[in-house]
């Protein structure tokens, strides 16, 4: 982990997740009835409720829409969820506007072009280790972990650690 991206993050106020490839391994499963399944990590849950309780405000923006995700959001506290949507840098607009917050003080992570602009744009922009290489390549840092395997909890920890919470956040299970 490198100095730059723990100054980075001591601003941050907003940590953005997409889902497909970042909270999720990128896989879609469909069942015959046209629904849809997703698997998450209980890793990357765990690093979502610390950073929330750290007082980091906590975000998904993401292109498709699943119930599932709704509820994987709501379990977890997170506070804004817009699904449906590729536009994620307007979306995000209109969610520092709602915030009162600054680009700067926004963490994202993603995995895909669609997650390009606001990776590139906020004060904190990541890939996920198996993110496409274009993605990788304007990104601010790579976690070492792939999504949906523990790339939201390195995520969510360098937060932690560039804030000085982690050791407390911690702490708290001993």
């Amino acid at each position: 982990m490198t100095q730059n991206l723990l100054q980075r993050g001591q601003a941050v106020k907003l940590a953005v997740f997409d889902v497909d490839g970042v909270l999720t391994d990128g896989r879609l499963y469909f069942l015959e009835d046209g629904s849809e399944l997703k698997a998450f990590n209980t890793l990357d849950g765990q690093g979502i409720k610390m950073l929330i309780n750290s007082g980091v405000t906590t975000a998904i923006i993401t292109g498709r829409k699943n119930p599932i995700v709704e509820r994987r959001a709501k379990s977890l506290g997170i506070a804004h969820l817009v699904q449906g949507r590729e536009d994620k840098l307007v979306v995000l607009d209109a969610l520092l506007a709602q915030l009162g917050l600054s680009y700067e003080q926004v963490a994202y992570l993603g995995d895909d072009l669609p997650d390009l602009a606001p990776i590139r744009r906020v004060g904190l922009g990541m890939a996920v280790a198996n993110a496409t290489p274009f993605v990788r390549e304007h990104a601010d840092g790579v976690t070492q972990a792939r999504g949906g395997e523990g790339a939201a909890r390195e995520f969510c920890e360098l937060i932690l650690r560039a804030q000085g919470n982690l050791e407390a956040a911690l702490a708290a299970y001993l």
